[in-house]
């Protein structure tokens, strides 16, 4: 289900209506097996509100087949993206005809349409001339539909199984999920075969998807046996207007759509995972059940899924960091991570990379509070737009916040005397503790916390040096991602509802990021519409990781409502020819790079899988003598190397040479320096790679001072392989 969006132009309820090929289908229907019989695994007896919906839908679907059966016909043009023409007839060709026309395998692979910019059901008839675009389950648009079709299905094979009433169920980044209410019971992984095989009598079926519009005093009544529905449809649509429903066997729900012709379209379908939820995701409101799936067009595709889900697992942040002794959580303290020594190796070896560049770039840090009095809030607008994700106090009869990002506090140091255009662009850097409430039940490891740190830099400037400035951090980015081996992508995201300032100001900024991206990255963005921050435009850089799955970490945020709020200004180059004008205001643009210190952490641990590249490992070498003779010159080898600025550890215990060996390998040391009498009498160390091990591994002997200095070149030259050079 998507969040209907009202609709007011429709002549008596049904203009631009879905009509698919009427009259063959109902044929086909009567012959066709009954989609509201019982199967063993559905819920006994049936619901009433299945056939209360049914007879309502049935009804107004018999009144919009007869209005669109008696729409005028006339010749149309369909241009396809290749600039070719196919002709047509409108209320009768659908973009499915098309397809057809010119191939049976493009129809088959096709999952959806675009006419005109706009996705469209592909068996719904063409109302005029128009452009057409068919998308398949590769298009990132196709796939977003094939999903949010098999969501449907879910929201289907839930119902009859549990008879629950449904709420939202929309697609997502890698699959699709349906929240439910369900009376005294929790979903459990044993319902999973259960709610598959459910799904699946479905999709054998090829019930089609079928759209109606329907007013609201209508929907009311369609869906009044479900609180949900109606709080959506009483608070989403305007009285007196409509928005469409879609059908797929016995189940109908409020959706946008479109869809998939039909659910055999799908040809494999599993259940994923489940969790609590609360509906419209506020903690005041009811809890609910949340149950996740994926789909594919190709059962092919889902053995491929299910290899990935095993490699995902194997390279999991959570068990790697327990394995690896990195970081640990504590209900006493939900969302906040505990970082262990080698962990924090990791974490500082982070903030050591980051202040490094600062330093070559002409970046100022600092440090701010992390608690404020609500008037700060109130005056940046976070207190409005925030407030419920943030953690909040009563102290002395007066109300604080912990912050929930580090800007306002900057603008309090940028103000906190006057300053001059001399001085810009100021690059004010922090390592800010940052604190967010999020839900209990969205807590995830390191990828969903409540307590991190971001790498955040506010870099106040004038109008004139925005370009440049972003050019810079656009350099600062491809350096700090190349380091990691991480592609990446560009989005442009745009003015929010909830957006502060006026329409003149947003359109000039989302002009200066467009000019940007287009002057830096010519055909290589795109634009997320409504996703901006409430105060300005930004920049959103995904990167993906060695499985190719995506992660938004960069941002580039451009802000002209915060310097207003905070009567941010600075001395003008011309201060006599300016008297009696307002001072001049700095813009702000806000950046991060990592974003989170503890997603990012999250993300390259599982994106190397726990095989660390020497510069950022927190175990680089393991020293092992051979017997215990030579314990003393272990010792002497990681004491020297330690001096030099590297992470070592000597293995002086009780096990035998193999064991040690094979210890250090599952530990994921990059280097195993062997000694023995050869070694002792020569003041060298045997070296074994830890990336030959599974090969042939091969070894090699080096002088202490020659591997000291190969082992610090490859740490300062960050490099990726683990080869000495």
């Amino acid at each position: 289900m998507t969040t209907p969006v009202a609709s007011t132009s429709q002549p008596a309820q049904l203009s631009a209506l879905n009509a698919p090929h009427q009259e063959g289908n109902k044929k086909k229907e009567k012959k066709g097996k009954d989609t509201t019989s019982a199967h063993p695994l559905e819920i006994t007896p049936r619901p009433e509100f299945f056939d209360h919906r049914l007879k309502i839908f049935e009804k107004l679907k018999a009144e919009q087949d007869e209005w669109v059966k008696n729409q005028p016909r006339q010749e149309i043009s369909i241009t396809l993206p290749d600039g070719s023409q196919r002709k047509g007839t409108s209320w009768e060709t659908s973009p499915m005809d098309i397809a057809k026309q010119i191939s049976q395998g493009l129809a088959d692979r096709t999952v959806i349409a675009k006419v005109d910019g706009k996705l469209w059901d592909l068996e719904r008839p063409l109302e005029g001339s128009c452009s057409l675009e068919l998308l398949d389950f590769e298009h990132p648009e196709g796939k977003r539909v094939f999903w949010h079709s098999s969501a449907h299905v879910l929201g289907e094979a839930s119902e009859r199984h549990y008879g629950c009433h449904l709420c939202i169920g929309p697609p997502t980044d890698d699959g699709f999920y349906y929240e439910m209410a369900i009376e005294d019971r929790p979903v459990v992984n044993s319902d999973y075969p259960a709610i598959e095989k459910v799904a699946e009598l479905a999709i054998k079926e090829k019930q089609k998807f079928e759209r109606l519009v329907v007013p609201k005093e209508t929907l009311l009544e369609m869906f009044g046996y479900n609180k949900y529905k109606k709080h959506i449809i009483e608070t989403k649509i305007p009285d007196g207007t409509s928005t469409t429903v879609y059908r797929c066997g016995p189940m109908v729900d409020l959706c946008l759509g479109p869809h998939i012709p039909h659910t055999g379209k799908i040809k494999a379908f599993m259940v994923t995972k489940n969790s609590a939820s609360y509906f419209l995701g506020d903690a005041n409101n009811d809890s609910l059940q949340r149950v996740y799936g994926i789909s594919f067009p190709d059962k092919k595709q889902l053995t491929e899924y299910k290899k990935f889900l095993e490699e995902a697992a194997k390279r999991d942040h959570r068990k790697i960091g327990r394995e690896q002794e990195l970081f640990f959580f504590n209900d006493l303290s939900p969302g906040s991570c505990f970082f262990l020594p080698h962990g924090t190796r990791i974490y500082n070896t982070l903030i050591e990379l980051m202040r490094s560049e600062y330093f070559k770039r002409g970046y100022q840090e600092v440090i701010s509070p992390n608690m404020y009095h609500s008037k700060l809030w109130e005056t940046s607008g976070h207190w409005q737009n925030y407030k419920d994700d943030m953690f909040t106090l009563d102290i002395e009869k007066e109300k604080w916040g912990l912050k929930p990002m580090n800007c306002p506090g900057h603008c309090l140091i940028f103000d906190s005397r006057d300053r001059s255009y001399k001085e810009l662009p100021i690059r004010m850097a922090e390592f800010g503790i940052i604190h967010r409430n999020e839900a209990s039940g969205a807590l995830t490891g390191l990828t969903r916390v409540r307590r991190f740190v971001q790498d955040d830099t506010h870099v106040f400037c004038m109008p004139q040096q925005i370009e440049d400035e972003i050019a810079a951090l656009f350099d600062f980015m491809q350096h700090i991602y190349g380091l990691f081996g991480f592609e990446f992508h560009l989005e442009l995201s745009t003015r929010p509802d909830n957006y502060l300032g006026t329409m003149e100001t947003w359109n000039a900024a989302e002009e200066q990021l467009k000019g940007a991206l287009e002057k830096f990255y010519p055909g290589k963005w795109e634009v997320n519409p409504g996703d901006g921050a409430f105060y300005g435009p930004k920049i959103d850089i995904t990167i993906r990781d060695a499985l190719k799955r995506a992660y938004q970490c960069a941002t580039i945020q451009l802000d002209f409502q915060l310097p207003e709020r905070f009567n941010l200004k600075y001395r003008s180059a011309d201060e006599a020819a300016d008297a009696g004008k307002p001072p001049p205001r700095p813009v702000i643009i806000h950046r991060a790079i990592l974003g989170s210190m503890e997603r990012f952490i999250a993300i390259i641990t599982e994106h190397f899988a726990g095989k660390w590249p020497f510069w950022i490992s927190p175990r680089q070498v393991l020293v092992i003598p051979v017997a215990i003779p030579y314990r003393e010159y272990a010792t002497e080898v990681a004491e020297k190397l330690s001096k030099a600025g590297l992470y070592v550890d000597v293995d002086n215990g009780e096990n035998t040479l193999p064991k040690k060996v094979r210890n250090g390998e599952i530990a994921q040391y990059n280097f195993i320096l062997v000694v023995g009498q050869d070694e002792l009498d020569t003041r060298s160390v045997n070296v074994r790679n830890r990336d030959d091990v599974g090969t042939k591994a091969r070894t090699e002997t080096l002088p202490l001072d020659v591997i000291t200095e190969k082992l610090l070149a490859l740490k300062n030259n960050r490099s990726l392989h683990n080869k000495l050079e």
